[in-house]
């Protein structure tokens, strides 16, 4: 099998015949920047915190005990899942949307995904952010 950056570590692992774990699913996610880079703070339906991050034409998905990135003992690098080129960079490829996020990340949003939107998020008092 050739390496293909634009495919999810959970195909690959599938396409190399290994055992399909099921996929993450997301049950909360909150849009902290909407681009450049896209990224969302994001919890799964086990309350696993997630770190979701799309900025030239790369996404990671990364795993932490917690949303504050003071606390993080390694740089977010896609320990979960990746995609997209990493070289050569494509300026300032930096949006995305969730939904497609996930399709390429092999993220499921779960149909009652509590989801807020950038917009929503600069809106809130910063105590419930």
């Amino acid at each position: 099998m050739t390496w293909n950056p634009t495919r999810s570590v959970h195909d690959l692992l599938n396409h190399a015949g290994c055992p399909a774990e099921p996929p993450i699913t997301i049950a909360r996610a909150i849009c902290t920047c909407r681009s450049v880079p896209s990224q969302w703070d994001a919890w799964t339906v086990d309350g696993q915190y997630l770190y979701l991050r799309y900025r030239f034409g790369h996404g990671t998905v990364d795993d932490y005990d917690s949303p504050d990135s003071d606390t993080w003992d390694r740089v977010p690098e896609g320990n979960l899942a990746c995609f997209g080129d990493c070289y050569p960079r494509r300026g300032f490829d930096g949006e995305i949307s969730l939904a497609d996020f996930c399709a390429r990340a092999g993220l499921v949003l779960a149909p009652d995904a509590e989801v807020v939107s950038w917009d929503e998020y600069v809106q809130q008092p910063k105590e419930q952010q």
